[in-house]
């Protein structure tokens, strides 16, 4: 095993890039539009906050029927390997004959690329998993495929060590490949399996380039596990370092066209709302899969004796679930005259501003879903997300749009990003 060392990239970004590549960032331009949307100078959307009651009446609701004991987990990945009852990791983790530090490098391994793998799959794919017959669709769909693509060693170099990821395989993962392991035909097509081969080669390119974070011969997601070990203060770390961590190495590998000086911003828009003297003016961040990424490094990190700590410094999750949860309970309004049903590209800027609603509103929901269940600031954001905002928003998708639920505006997307 080659660990990597606790060194310092030297090629950092001017700090003006660097800012934007925080959760800290996302929070604050996605409060700037929505003030602006708020102040009626949206084409697009008006607010009415006044129904954020109803929808954390509804959020309640559907969280203690979840959860009636509202002992309720993060909002993570891990959560969708256990579709259907079953805990998937944990049967293939306790069949591995190694070291508890190796399995939980092997949980980043998995989850890094299930996550990647983790963006709309369409409404027409499904997975239908041979071990039990079950079949499933859109995220728990998408990682149950992944989580069985691993188990077969798809994401492996090395014959003898199947269960993990490293850059050789990634990089010449093509999308027939993905296609056969995720059973893609003619009649169960999924969004975007070019982007996603694509993205994960993208992969392979950017963890080959950080020795310091990844190790080398191979590179691995999992040799994260290392890098905290040996930067971590007395057993832990913060949420926003781990996020600024996958931002720094993981910014190369997104498909946006939106680059400053030559230096990919990662999963971001621009909207005129956001005001600023210097070259990200106009620039709202939102790093959707990299926070959703973070997320589902909190488990991997404690089964490693790494603590991470405050969990609020990200922010909520800016898709289609939690932004459809706001503009179907009526908080977000789409202006007369904007037909929902004509698909917008991710980078136009009602689909910024949208998202950009989604992160603001989700953070003044909190504090009256946590009161709604009778709970204290110990109830965090991510736990209000999978008790939560992503059910209700799908609950109420299909209630409004059965059978399947799309969202309520439609995007055009490539499977990577939203």
């Amino acid at each position: 095993m080659n660990v990597p060392s606790p060194v310092r990239h030297t090629a950092s970004p001017p700090p003006e890039i660097a800012g934007l590549r925080s959760a800290a960032a996302v929070r604050e331009r996605a409060s700037m539009v929505a003030r602006w949307v708020a102040d009626g100078h949206s084409p697009h959307f008006t607010l009415d906050e006044n129904k954020l009651d109803a929808v954390a009446d509804y959020v309640a609701e559907v969280t203690r029927e979840a959860y009636p004991d509202l002992d309720i987990p993060y909002h993570s990945r891990w959560r969708h390997f256990c579709a259907g009852g079953i805990d998937r990791w944990k049967e293939l983790s306790e069949s591995m004959r190694v070291h508890p530090l190796e399995r939980a490098r092997m949980a980043v391994d998995l989850v890094t690329v299930s996550v990647l793998l983790d963006a709309g799959a369409g409404g027409a794919w499904h997975y239908r998993e041979v071990r039990s017959g079950n079949v499933f669709a859109r995220s728990e769909g998408l990682a149950v495929a992944s989580l069985d693509m691993f188990r077969a060693g798809a994401f492996s170099s090395d014959g003898d060590r199947i269960h993990r990821v490293d850059d050789a395989a990634l990089a010449r993962l093509d999308p027939a490949t993905l296609a056969r392991h995720f059973q893609v035909d003619a009649t169960n097509p999924l969004i975007g399996v070019e982007a996603r081969s694509a993205l994960l080669q993208r992969l392979a390119r950017a963890i080959s380039e950080r020795p310091d974070l990844f190790g080398s011969k191979p590179a691995r997601p999992g040799n994260l596990i290392d890098h905290f070990l040996n930067t971590a203060r007395k057993g832990s770390v913060s949420a926003a370092s781990v996020l600024a961590t996958l931002l720094d190495a993981l910014a190369s590998i997104w498909p946006s066209a939106l680059m400053l000086d030559g230096i990919p911003i990662g999963d971001a828009g621009r909207h005129g709302a956001v005001r600023t003297s210097d070259s990200t003016d106009r620039i709202v961040p939102f790093h959707k899969l990299s926070q959703w990424l973070t997320y589902s490094l909190i488990e991997p990190l404690a089964w490693a004796g790494i603590a991470v700590e405050r969990i609020n410094e990200l922010t909520a999750l800016p898709e289609y679930r939690n932004g459809g949860l706001l503009i179907d309970l009526g908080a977000i309004r789409l202006r007369p005259g904007i037909d929902p049903q004509t698909p917008h590209e991710v980078q136009s800027e009602l689909v910024v501003e949208w998202r950009a609603l989604t992160v603001a509103l989700m953070d003044r929901l909190l504090e009256r879903v946590r009161a709604k269940l009778g709970l204290s600031s110990g109830f965090t954001l991510p736990q209000m997300l999978q008790g939560g905002t992503w059910s209700a928003g799908r609950k109420i998708a299909r209630t409004l749009r059965p059978p399947h639920g799309p969202p309520p505006i439609l995007v055009t997307a490539d499977g990577t990003v939203f």
